[in-house]
């Protein structure tokens, strides 16, 4: 989710062969919620093993993580870890939506509505087994994952700003407000896709949003790209009603920072002073390694298919592949360094 700054954001198109070689910090949880809601039966069922366990994100990582391998893209996936306590009230929102959307759905499946499915993908829930099967998985299939002390996406983006990653792998903008130099959306799930509720397909394509430019084109600094954050609402705090990210813009812009830009308003946002440290100082480590290595064929095999009920024949040819791109080109993955 995360602030939106889509209509302040410079971005240009490029393509997955544009991204050859270049290291990524995947935000995790941002990418398996993606798989969660999107890799679903047309009822809105996700994938499910014989015992009952969720394989959607299982799925999606086997089969997009060899995608982006194939093109010569080097994947690290950072996944979250204690949220700021100031995330509370939204994660309590968050969790409560989700719980009417579940209602919503099976009531919607029951009747055959055509609407299920929207409901089912609001329902998405990344829980800790969800977590430890994909780290699992990724191990096996030789991809460096990292475990953040706090939010993925601030650990990504020092990963990125430290030279170890040369861009940030998000739907979200928030990594641009944690520093991140780059940020490329869409990573995952390039091609065509069905909007929500409508039979109309779109093209869906790379996006590669750099943040010096982007900070140029607006004629501001990082600190104030996070006060209009906070001002148009994050997930730390509501922002303020009314308030768009072409209007944060002008008051920022007009007082230079928030605390004015509030005083002009009359209203206030409670732990700002926070919000904003944690933007601008999240916590994060710089202990952390990366490296990548070829695939374990026969542990993803016996995790995949035999503990989840994968095709062999299916896993066994995104294996090929996966081991072929290993050594495509000039470097091989356990050649690769962060």
């Amino acid at each position: 989710m995360g602030v939106d700054l889509g209509d302040l954001v410079e971005r240009r198109e490029i393509s997955l062969k544009d991204l050859f070689g270049k290291a990524i910090a995947i935000d995790a949880h941002n990418i398996l919620y993606q798989f969660l809601s999107i890799i679903r039966q047309p009822d809105g069922t996700p994938l499910m093993d014989s015992k009952g366990n969720i394989t959607s994100h299982l799925s999606g990582l086997l089969y997009r993580t060899t995608n982006l391998v194939e093109e010569g893209i080097k994947p690290i996936f950072v996944f979250d870890g204690k949220p700021p306590e100031f995330k509370a009230p939204t994660i309590k929102e968050r969790s409560e939506i989700r719980s009417i959307a579940e209602k919503q759905w099976i009531e919607a499946k029951e009747k055959g509505e055509a609407g299920a499915l929207k409901y089912a993908q609001a329902s998405a829930r990344v829980t800790e087994q969800i977590v430890e099967d994909a780290k699992t998985l990724l191990g096996h299939m030789g991809i460096p994952c990292i475990q953040a002390p706090s939010e993925g996406e601030a650990q990504a983006a020092f990963i990125a700003s430290n030279g170890d990653a040369d861009a940030v792998g998000s739907q979200d903008y928030d990594a641009l407000l944690f520093g991140a130099p780059r940020l490329v959306r869409n990573l995952t799930v390039t091609g065509r896709r069905k909007l929500p509720g409508k039979n109309v397909y779109i093209d869906v394509k790379p996006e590669m949003i750099e943040l010096k430019s982007m900070l140029g084109a607006l004629e501001i600094t990082r600190e104030q790209l996070v006060d209009i954050a906070i001002l148009i609402g994050t997930d730390y705090n509501e922002g303020i009603k009314g308030t768009g990210p072409k209007t944060a813009l002008k008051l920022i812009k007009k007082h230079s920072s928030i605390e004015g830009a509030l005083a002009e308003l009359g209203k206030d946002v409670k732990n700002f002073d926070a919000i904003k440290d944690f933007f601008l100082d999240p916590d994060i480590t710089s202990d952390y390694k990366i490296t990548w290595h070829e695939p374990k064929e026969v542990d993803v095999e016996r995790f995949l298919c035999d503990e989840h009920d994968f095709s062999e024949d299916r896993v066994r040819k995104a294996l090929a592949r996966l081991a072929e791109a290993s050594g495509k080109g000039q470097k091989t993955l356990d050649q690769w360094v962060g």
